[in-house]
C-alpha cells in the first residue's frame, strides 16, 4: 500500500507538476544534461514510455551539437575537453564585443571574458621594533642612590609695640635672621592665626595661701582665654608632677580638672624635674606648642640642676614658653624689715629664704622664656591676670613663622645662636607709629638658638 501511494505521488509530480509530457526536446534534453530528475521525482516508466524517452534524448542531443558547432565557443581557463567546467556547469559565455579588459599587474587574481577579479594582496604585518638594548652595569661603579636631607630651621618671631601691641604688616623683606654671625636666606614666611596646642603646668602645694589663690587665679584666667578649636593638657606639681586631664578642645574638662586643685600635698616645688617632665611628653606631639608656667620660680630640691634643664630646653624644638609669676604679695613681705623671709613657705628646703632667692627664681623664668621665643610676667596684682593672658593669647595667636635652611650642613649636634632683626624694607630701621603719630619702640622675640641634629657614624 505505501509503495503504491509512493509511486502515485511521484507520478503526479513528475507528470503534472513539471509537465514531463509537454516538455520540448531541448529542455528535457537539458534536464538530462544536468543529471536528470531527482529520484523521488522520477516514474517508474513502461517499456512504450522509456523507448519514446531514449529517442527523445537522443534528437536533444543532436541539436545541442549542431548549436555548438555554428557558434564558436570562447576559450574558458576552467573548461574540460567535454565543454564543461571544472564545476559541471556550462562555461560557453557569448562575447560581448567590446574589447578585452586587460589584467593589471599586482591585481593577483584569475582573469576571464567578463574581466579581472581584482583580489587585493595580503599586506605583510610590519615585525614589531627590536627591545631596546640592556645596559650591563659596570661592575667596577656600585650601584647606589644617594640621597641629602636639608635640614630647615622654623623661627617663629613675635613683633610687639612696649604696650604689648601686635605689630601687624610685616613682610618677608622686613626680617634678618643671622645664625651664629652669618646671614641666612629666609625660604618660608607667614603669619600663624592657628589653634594652639598648649600645657597648662601649675605649681600647686603646700606653702601659702597667696601662692595658691594666686595659682588658682590665673589658671581660671588663662582657661576663660582658650577658644573652641584650641588644644590644652593641665598639670600641676608639687613633689613630683600629676596630669589632671590630656589634650582636650573641651572647656569644661578644663575648669574640672582646675576644680581638683583644692587640697595641696607637699611643701616642695621641684620645678625643674616638672618642666623636664613636661617638654620630654611635649617631644612625642608634632607641629608648634606652648607651656604656660604658673609658678613662683622657686625650686626646692629637684634631682636635676639649673644647667641640665637649661640643657634640655635648648634641646626642645617648637616649644615656647610663657612663665607667669605668682606670690608677689610674699615677695612685699620679704622686703619689709618687720617681717622678712623667715617662715619655710616652700618647705624645709626654703627655711632662711630672702629676697635675693625670689629674684633668682624671676630671672630662670624669664631665661625660660628668653630661650624660646616667650615672654615672662610678673604680675603685683590678681585683676592683672585676665589682662595678661589675653596678651599671651594674642601672642601665641598672631606670630610671624620664619623658616630657613642653614648654611652650616653639618650635623654635629652644636647649639647655634641665632639673632633676628626686623629692618625697613630698604634695609634701614623700621618706624612704628602710634594713632597720634609718634613714634613707638617695638620689642621682637624670638628663640635664642637651637641645636642642630646630631648623627652617628
Amino acid at each position: 500500500m505505501w509503495n503504491r501511494a509512493k509511486n502515485t505521488r511521484s507520478k503526479s509530480l513528475a507528470g503534472e507538476t513539471f509537465g514531463l509530457t509537454n516538455l520540448t526536446a531541448p529542455a528535457l534534453g537539458l534536464i538530462l544534461a544536468l543529471g536528470g530528475l531527482p529520484a523521488w521525482a522520477q516514474v517508474q516508466p513502461s517499456l512504450d514510455q522509456d523507448q519514446g524517452l531514449q529517442n527523445l534524448a537522443e534528437q536533444t542531443q543532436s541539436q545541442n551539437q549542431d548549436q555548438q558547432s555554428q557558434t564558436p565557443a570562447t576559450p574558458s581557463t576552467g573548461q574540460t575537453s567535454s565543454g564543461q567546467t571544472s564545476s559541471g556547469q556550462s562555461a560557453a559565455t557569448p562575447d560581448s564585443g567590446k574589447p578585452k579588459q586587460e589584467v593589471p599587474a599586482d591585481a593577483g587574481g584569475p582573469s576571464g571574458s567578463m574581466g579581472p577579479y581584482a583580489i587585493p594582496k595580503k599586506t605583510t604585518e610590519e615585525a614589531p621594533p627590536p627591545p631596546p638594548p640592556t645596559l650591563k652595569a659596570n661592575v667596577e661603579t656600585p650601584d647606589y642612590s644617594l640621597k641629602v636631607n636639608v635640614p630647615l630651621v622654623n623661627v617663629d618671631v613675635l613683633v610687639t609695640t612696649k604696650d604689648g601691641q601686635f605689630v601687624p604688616g610685616l613682610k618677608k623683606e622686613n626680617f634678618r635672621i643671622a645664625e651664629d654671625g652669618v646671614p641666612q636666606n629666609i625660604s618660608k614666611f607667614a603669619v600663624a592665626e592657628a589653634p594652639i596646642t598648649a600645657v597648662l603646668l601649675v605649681e600647686f602645694a603646700s606653702t601659702s595661701w597667696q601662692f595658691l589663690a594666686d595659682a588658682l587665679n590665673a589658671s581660671y584666667a588663662f582657661a576663660n582665654s582658650l577658644k573652641k578649636d584650641d588644644w590644652v593638657a593641665v598639670a600641676y606639681y608639687d613633689m613630683q608632677p600629676h596630669i589632671l586631664t590630656d589634650f582636650t578642645q573641651d572647656k569644661k574638662a578644663v575648669f574640672g580638672a582646675l576644680n581638683q586643685l583644692r587640697i595641696p600635698g607637699f611643701a616642695e616645688t621641684n620645678e625643674f624635674d616638672a618642666l623636664y617632665d613636661t617638654l620630654d611628653r611635649l617631644d612625642r606631639v608634632e607641629g608648634k606648642k606652648y607651656v604656660i608656667l604658673v609658678s613662683s620660680g622657686i625650686d626646692t630640691f629637684s634631682k636635676l640642676t639649673y644647667d641640665k634643664i637649661l640643657k634640655k630646653v635648648k634641646d626642645t624644638k617648637d616649644v615656647t614658653i610663657f612663665p607667669i609669676s605668682i606670690g608677689f604679695y610674699i615677695r612685699e613681705m620679704c622686703d619689709n624689715p618687720i617681717y622678712r623671709c623667715t617662715g619655710m613657705s616652700h618647705g624645709m628646703a626654703s627655711y632662711g629664704m630672702h629676697n635675693i632667692d625670689y629674684l633668682q627664681a624671676d630671672n630662670e623664668m624669664k631665661t625660660f622664656a628668653s630661650m624660646t621665643g616667650g615672654r615672662a610676667y610678673f604680675p603685683r596684682f590678681q585683676a592683672e591676670f585676665a589682662e595678661i593672658f589675653h596678651d599671651v593669647g594674642d601672642d601665641i595667636r598672631h606670630q610671624y613663622s620664619l623658616a630657613y635652611s642653614p648654611t652650616n650642613t653639618k650635623l654635629d649636634g652644636t647649639y647655634r645662636k641665632l639673632k633676628v632683626q626686623v629692618v625697613a624694607t630698604d634695609g634701614g630701621p623700621l618706624k612704628v607709629k602710634d594713632q597720634k603719630g609718634k613714634d613707638v619702640k617695638i620689642d621682637v622675640a624670638a628663640r635664642d638658638g637651637y641645636t642642630a641634629k646630631h648623627t652617628v657614624d
